[in-house]
């Protein structure tokens, strides 16, 4: 892969971890796989609007799902996207 296609990939992942519902997202599920109901009930938001950031997650590959009956259940993708937000964390507490 080319620099000019890798720059384009980091500033689409950024773009996608900018919103703030998105991250609230993300948080939640860094204790571990939700359904849509509870990732709604702790970002406090509508199962619709949660359902529509989780598919930009997933097209982004920041979040992966797996079917459990008629469960739905979303995790995060792998353990870079936690490592992405500490260190960001980390940073703007260093300031």
């Amino acid at each position: 892969m080319d620099q000019e296609t890798e720059i384009m990939q980091v500033s689409r992942l950024f773009k996608v971890l900018a919103d703030k519902t998105r991250l609230k997202i993300l948080l939640a599920l860094k204790t571990g796989e939700l359904n849509v109901t509870t990732i709604g009930e702790v970002v406090e938001m509508e199962q619709s609007a949660v359902s529509h950031q989780l598919k930009l997650l997933r097209d982004s590959r920041v979040v992966k799902s797996r079917r459990m009956g008629k469960t739905v259940l979303y995790s995060l993708d792998d353990h870079h996207v936690l490592d992405i937000l500490e260190q960001t964390f980390e940073h703007i507490h260093h300031h």
